[in-house]
């Protein structure tokens, strides 16, 4: 941010310092704005405090040059965001018995309130249903504050887009959609992050822009099931759908390259397209039959690797029962730490059911956030040649696949990394 774009240095709140709060709060703090980040984990702001980032995107001196500069904290207080000019909000959105649980969103909303200010602007980034902003955070805004917004102060919505561990597409170079529920909001919504990123793209409404998010991440959704599911048809078969995919990338339009996989994980799959399915249910009395299908086959698809591990073993006279199984990553995504809602963690879960004795190699989760029943070790020649099977669930770079080859006896691989003799891919 500098006073360039028409906007001098001002105090903003980033309310969640997780992995889409806090790339926002160090990037806002590097373009000279004073910066409080708020979140409710003690040992994380405990963490952050001390120069200790968990996020891909943050690196630890990144972090404390942030903190060195004085122009960011982070705080468990929300009386430390008092006088705020801008405040964003990126707290979890999650699934509770199906539905849609707002109460981060409601509680961060009900503890900023009392805070909003004439002239102030507050931005929900976290994903959910559209009408939320106008439906849920402005009325408890607007009671908390005792102003209107649109009129008194400034209320908008931006979904968020952090892809972590994406190295091309960062937080400052990919396009911002940007909404308000007022011409003025909206104004003063895209001045902010006009200062953070490249480019902003204005929407019409938050409705507008809270639907956009869930639509991007549901176009991912059903076409991952889409090769996940012919994966489980192409190998009775006798088809690679590796080889089909990359023979049908080759086309130059109407086509783009999805991948299959153990299943998905994050927040974004698993969560957002549900969110919409929810609403259309709810407001519109229809099923979303496209979400609906896309999460029966890719919640299932954790299963049927078990399911090809097991048939795997068996093919060489070995019960899952009692086998030594080493499953290469927690993660749910590649070359990074989160494990939220990860596929892989379900494989490793399953196969353990059925009574394997499952060890994992996981360099990136920090060690508090893996599973307590799940021992990690370090990857070896000595546990590779141990093993009755080896699962790459997580392709990280930093696994050596040439080892993997060369030491292990039979590997599945779930990611298209490895091609020896003893190596069966989804």
């Amino acid at each position: 941010m500098s006073s360039e774009a028409g906007i001098s240095a001002r105090k903003v709140v980033v309310v969640g310092q997780g992995y889409v709060g806090l790339p926002l709060a160090v990037r806002v703090a590097e373009a000279g704005h004073r910066v409080v980040g708020v979140d409710v984990d003690e040992l994380r702001v405990k963490r952050l405090s001390s120069g200790e980032s968990f996020a891909e995107d943050v690196t630890s001196e990144r972090l404390l040059r942030a903190l060195n500069s004085g122009r960011y904290s982070v705080s468990t207080d929300y009386s430390d965001v008092a006088d705020f000019d801008v405040c964003v909000i990126t707290v979890p959105t999650p699934l509770k018995e199906g539905a849609p649980d707002l109460s981060y969103v409601e509680s961060a909303v009900q503890a900023i309130g009392g805070h909003v200010r004439p002239g102030a602007t507050v931005i929900l980034e976290s994903t959910t249903y559209p009408c939320t902003t106008e439906h849920v955070v402005r009325p408890i805004l607007e009671a908390g504050s005792g102003l209107r917004a649109g009129e008194d102060f400034h209320l908008g919505y931006s979904p968020e887009r952090i892809d972590p561990g994406n190295r091309t597409w960062r937080l400052e170079n990919t396009p911002k959609v940007v909404s308000g529920v007022s011409e003025e909001s909206l104004r003063h919504v895209a001045d902010f992050y006009e200062c953070v990123v490249e480019r902003t793209v204005a929407v019409s409404s938050p409705r507008t822009a809270e639907l956009t998010k869930l639509l991007e991440n549901t176009f991912r959704h059903v076409n991952i099931a889409l090769v996940n599911e012919l994966a489980m048809f192409c190998k009775p078969l006798g088809i690679d759908i590796w080889e089909v995919i990359d023979a049908a990338s080759t086309k130059p339009f109407g086509f783009m390259r999805f991948l299959p996989g153990p299943g998905v994980g994050g927040h974004c799959l698993p969560i957002d397209p549900s969110y919409l399915s929810w609403q259309v249910k709810q407001a519109l009395r229809h099923d979303f039959r496209f979400v609906s299908l896309a999460n029966d086959i890719n919640s299932h698809m954790p299963d049927h690797v078990v399911l090809r591990v097991a048939r795997g073993l068996n093919a060489r006279r070995k019960p899952v029962n009692g086998s030594h199984v080493l499953v290469l990553g927690l993660a749910y995504k590649r070359n990074t730490g989160d494990i939220r809602e990860s596929p892989s963690v379900a494989v490793a879960e399953g196969l353990r059911q059925l009574g394997a004795h499952v060890l994992a190699v996981e360099p990136h989760v920090e060690a508090s956030r893996l599973p307590a029943d799940i021992l990690c070790v370090e990857l070896t020649e000595e546990q590779l040649a141990a093993a009755d099977a080896v699962v790459i669930a997580t392709d990280h770079d930093v696994f050596d696949y040439a080892l993997v080859e060369n030491a292990a006896d039979y590997v599945f691989d779930a990611c298209n990394r490895c091609r020896g003799a003893g190596v069966e891919r989804l």
